[in-house]
């Protein structure tokens, strides 16, 4: 049957990719999240074991009816099925002869004829299956074949979502009961097939090889092919007076939304228990290239990324045919364990530590059940934390808002927001008349009304992305040559994912007031400013304090006092810089035995980043020799 996105065509480009990374006949479980007509489950049933789903259930019996073709032998009904429904003329003016024929409706999706048949096939496979003469492998092969069987005589364009105001010379032929077409192939001993949507059931299923091949979209597949899930469920539902579709609310997916699909890639990358992943996605979709390969390469082995171009010629309706190329890309990844997956803030914070946090990360023990942020910022470093709570401080209020949002604020709604403020002032990159327009809109806004996610949407455009303010708590970066592209996209859905995933509470204090709260149990990372840089937030210049001797000195008192209640704690720093060490600092931590360690340089970065830490380590990984303090040497 002709089905959208039917990836007959590429079944061995599927294959090869399997095969040259070795997983082919391995016992490995495949799970062919979006069956679709199962193609490449029926291509691959010899090779692994199967799970197959899709949200259609008519989908669902048709993989199913296809792939265990070779297990149905119909024994107990002792004679051959194809032959006795084709022996007799048998009619039931039945669901389908009513409503999708003439014979009492307006509708042309079959004549009268054919669709009498249609119901008579239906009803004689049901009561089979109800009198136990056929078992549920058998009743789906039966099914799948009378999907088959209709496509041939249906008058409609290749679909069923509308029938065609005239006979098409197809439709008038008499109906036959057919046999599916499948692969001469015995299925795996262990298979399994669900009806579902696949985010809500992707954390709970075993596999070791996952596939999407999600809608491309907005085109509903329910809508579409309404007809085919009342022909297999058969339940005499409630149809429209003009096309006589089901209701189709229970069959729409969010795949076939604009970001949401995006939000819901990021969700079943990061939940699922696959180890390798295999996508189908074409260039006409909603999910850009760079936003794949983006996404994959943040839960997958980059080393390990694929992706290969297909040219075919595509399904067309009115509105494609006038482009002329298309391709599916086939991309593939061995995914990363999920303890090493990193998530990076979609602010682009001055003194970000993303770049270093595989290293923090494996300096930082796992005994803590609190983690303390203590100087925030854009949390890149809080975000990457598995503590069972993790709270975030930072004295600015602008930023503390603003990092909250993107857990405080549904992802889509978030996401529409943005669009809305685009369209409003008319956003776009270089574009300084709209931006200044718009900052200015929200810099004459009173502060409680200062919308964090306002101000994300203008950040976007602005130079560099970065985050500037006056004296007056005034917006003031300048309009820059960037603007919300699909890697800030794709840090946006996954940074936002993990908030509300995960216990993170959020402050703006003074970090000495939350003294109270820390305790032996905690672990505290501080990421101060640096006496030997400077930066927006701590030139004292923008309305917010700036950072001195006497506060580098009240640090330390700090985490003097949290170490003498048995707190680990870790401290980003800068000693060198230009030249100049910071004696003061560097006596600190001699005299209270520190631990210095180097973190590795920061490509385009010329300071020496290190952190101190106060207890000692049991290495999780080999660590780097220390250089920059070679009378000081480390402490492990």
């Amino acid at each position: 049957m002709r089905f959208i996105g039917n990836k007959e065509s590429i079944v061995t480009e599927i294959y090869e990719i399997l095969e040259n990374e070795g997983l082919i006949d391995k016992g490995y479980t495949f799970f062919d999240a979006f069956s679709g007509t199962g193609s490449v489950s029926d291509y691959l049933k010899d090779a692994f074991n199967l799970k197959a789903n899709d949200l259609l259930s008519w989908c669902s019996t048709y993989t199913r009816g296809r792939i265990m073709e070779n297990k149905v032998n119909f024994k107990n009904l002792g004679f051959d099925p194809f032959e006795f429904l084709n022996s007799n003329e048998n009619i039931v003016e039945g669901f389908f002869y009513k409503n999708y024929s003439p014979a009492a409706s307006e509708r042309m999706y079959f004549n009268e004829k054919n669709a009498g048949r249609i119901d008579y096939f239906r009803i004689t496979i049901e009561d089979w299956y109800n009198e136990k003469l056929i078992d549920y492998n058998e009743y789906c092969y039966l099914l799948a074949c009378l999907i088959e069987s209709i496509s041939t005589v249906a008058n409609t364009a290749g679909v069923y979502g509308a029938f065609l105001k005239k006979w098409d010379p197809r439709a008038v032929k008499d109906i036959e009961f057919i046999k599916i077409d499948s692969f001469n192939k015995d299925v795996k001993m262990e298979y399994e097939f669900f009806n579902s949507k696949v985010e809500d059931i992707i954390e709970d299923v075993e596999c070791d090889v996952l596939y999407l091949d999600p809608p491309y979209t907005q085109n509903q597949y329910g809508t579409q092919y309404h007809l085919l899930e009342t022909l297999v469920l058969y339940d005499n539902p409630t149809i429209s007076p003009v096309t006589g579709s089901r209701k189709t609310a229970p069959m729409r997916s969010d795949w076939s939304k604009n970001y949401k699909s995006h939000i819901l890639l990021d969700k079943i990358l990061a939940k699922t228990k696959a180890k390798y992943i295999l996508l189908s996605y074409n260039n006409d979709g909603f999910l850009s290239k760079q936003f794949i390969e983006a996404s994959l390469k943040r839960y997958g082995k980059k080393e390990t990324y694929q992706c290969k171009e297909i040219s075919y010629k595509k399904y067309s309706n009115w509105k494609t045919k006038k482009k002329n190329e298309h391709f599916e890309y086939l991309y593939f990844i061995e995914k990363k364990d999920l303890s090493d997956v990193t998530y990076e803030s979609p602010l682009n914070y001055t003194g970000s530590k993303y770049r270093l946090i595989d290293e923090i990360k494996k300096l930082i023990p796992d005994e803590s059940d609190k983690f303390f942020d203590l100087f925030g910022g854009g949390f890149n470093v809080g975000v990457n934390m598995k503590h069972d709570k993790v709270i975030y401080n930072d004295t600015n209020w602008i930023i503390k808002d603003l990092v909250e949002s993107f857990k405080k604020y549904d992802t889509y709604d978030y996401l529409m927001y943005i669009k809305r403020i685009e369209k409003k002032f008319g956003l776009e990159i270089a574009n300084s008349e709209s931006y200044i327009k718009a900052r200015n809109y929200y810099n004459e806004l009173p502060f409680k009304k200062r919308d964090p996610r306002l101000l994300f949407t203008i950040i976007l455009y602005g130079f560099q992305q970065q985050i500037r303010f006056n004296s007056k708590y005034e917006f003031n970066n300048p309009v820059g040559m960037r603007w919300f592209n699909d890697k800030v996209l794709e840090k946006m859905v996954s940074f936002s994912r993990v908030l509300k995933d995960s216990h993170y509470e959020f402050y703006y204090k003074d970090y000495k007031e939350l003294e109270s709260e820390i305790d032996k149990y905690s672990f505290v990372y501080m990421d101060p400013p640096y006496l030997f840089t400077t930066g927006a937030y701590n030139d004292g210049k923008r309305g917010f304090n700036g950072w001195d001797v006497q506060q580098e000195q009240e640090l330390m008192n700090f985490a003097d006092r949290i170490n003498s209640k048995g707190t680990k704690f870790m401290i980003s720093y800068v000693l060198e810089h230009k030249g100049e060490i910071n004696d003061y600092m560097k006596s600190w931590i001699e005299k209270n035995n520190y631990k210095i360690i180097e973190l590795k340089p920061i490509p385009g970065r010329k300071r020496k980043e290190v952190v101190i830490l106060n207890y000692e380590l049991f290495s999780k990984a080999p660590l780097r020799s220390e250089k920059q303090f070679p009378e000081r040497g480390l402490q492990v």
